[in-house]
């Protein structure tokens, strides 16, 4: 049965050009729901780049206020009133929140008083990343505030089985699981470029260890140094060398404690993919992830991947196969299963070119498809008895209720 396209509204506090996750899956969802003949409206703050230029039709834009801590990165606000006027005139069919700051929580409220379909999606920890700066009574209040936030829209789209699952164990409700896609043309193993390895005055044979995403405490980059050290010691014979690409608060503090390593700052588009394709190593120690895009871009360039067994990486890294997994926390075998990549020369080629080979296959086109059932599932209103939404026959949390309004 052919399906009308929709008039979709996806709200964000951040959108492409800016560098992080929740923008670059955005970004390909807009992309691909428009491919597919949608109408796509977009609501964010206004950008650097918006100051000189007129916003089309289909875009609007708001205030935003600077995040503390986070160069670029911004709160949006909008008054509910302003949202009421503006879809009476051109109403969606539904609603994607993507962020949970006021202005997501205007957007909600101005939906459920007309009747819209939500859906929102489960992209940042913000609960754990308080944990991370010491301040648990407001991670409390952040995961109190997020649950009843979510309960409020038809379903709620995580990334990975085991976000669900730690959602589900805090008493969230209608979790639908969406995952990630990569662009496997872009991250690519061809994009190895020599120049660049000479620039970070490395040879055929040495070993480029690279992190990619913010410098921030939530990433847990204090087990960059002694991973760093345990590999060479282990390999006093290798030249090795840390790169690290992407900026935030820890910057100048990781500079000084990682005085040999290589600071290259955000990059993107075609550098970024060069970065990859140009390293032998990724280690991503961070433990607050609701996916991790990076990781699956490392595999995809055809890297050797650490990390702890969750969200993305446990998603898409077979130990031992793909990439080398440790228990979440466990710092020393985490250290312990970049050591053994490196152990043998044969072991480091054939997990990278595994990684790739599984990498290649999880493109955005699948992706997209199944966020565009969600949404045509939360237009369709009720979450059927079954447990199953209606006609789709995509799973959410058995026994939950209808949402109200």
């Amino acid at each position: 049965m052919n399906t009308p396209p929709l008039h979709i509204t996806l709200v964000s506090e951040t959108f492409p050009p800016e560098i992080n996750g929740v923008a670059n899956t955005l970004g390909r969802l807009c992309d691909g729901l428009r491919l597919r003949g949608h109408q796509v409206e977009l609501i964010r703050p206004r950008q650097l780049a918006d100051a000189h230029s007129v916003a089309p039709a289909d875009l609007l834009l708001c205030r935003g206020w600077p995040l503390p801590g986070y160069p670029g990165l911004q709160w949006g606000e909008v008054s509910m009133h302003k949202l009421l006027r503006h879809w009476r005139r051109q109403r969606p069919d539904v609603l994607y929140i993507a962020t949970e700051g006021p202005l997501g929580l205007s957007a909600l409220r101005a939906a459920r008083r007309l009747g819209i379909a939500v859906v929102s999606g489960f992209h940042t920890n913000f609960p754990q990343y308080s944990g991370q700066y010491g301040l648990g009574l407001l991670a409390r209040m952040l995961t109190h505030y997020l649950r009843w936030f979510h309960r409020r829209t038809a379903i709620t789209l995580v990334p990975s089985a085991s976000q669900r699952l730690e959602l589900e164990r805090r008493g969230f409700e209608r979790l639908g699981l969406m995952a990630r896609g990569v662009d496997a043309y872009l991250f690519n193993p061809a994009r190895r470029n020599d120049a660049l390895r000479a620039q970070w005055g490395l040879g055929a044979d040495d070993i480029g260890v690279l992190y990619v995403g913010r410098l921030a405490a939530e990433k847990n980059l204090a087990l960059l140094r002694p991973c760093l050290e345990a590999l060479q010691r282990s390999y006093p014979q290798r030249r090795l060398r840390l790169i690290l690409v992407g900026d935030g608060p820890l910057s100048a503090r990781l500079q000084q404690q990682l005085p040999d390593a290589l600071f290259c700052g955000a990059q993107r588009g075609e550098a970024l993919a060069e970065h990859y394709a140009s390293a032998d190593l990724f280690l991503f120690p961070s433990l607050t992830e609701t996916f991790g895009n990076v990781v699956l871009e490392a595999l995809a360039s055809g890297l050797a991947v650490v990390a702890y067994d969750e969200a993305a990486a446990a998603q898409h890294i077979c130990h031992g196969h793909s990439g080398a997994l440790a228990m979440p926390g466990d710092q020393a075998a985490f250290i312990d299963a970049a050591c053994w990549l490196l152990e043998e020369r044969e072991t480091l080629r054939r997990v990278r070119l595994n990684a790739r080979q599984h990498a290649s296959r999880q493109g955005w086109p699948a992706i997209v498809e199944q966020f565009e059932g969600y949404l045509y599932s939360a237009c369709r209103g009720a979450v059927a008895s079954t447990g199953q939404i209606a006609s789709t026959g995509l799973p959410i949390k058995p026994g939950s209720p209808a949402p109200d309004g």
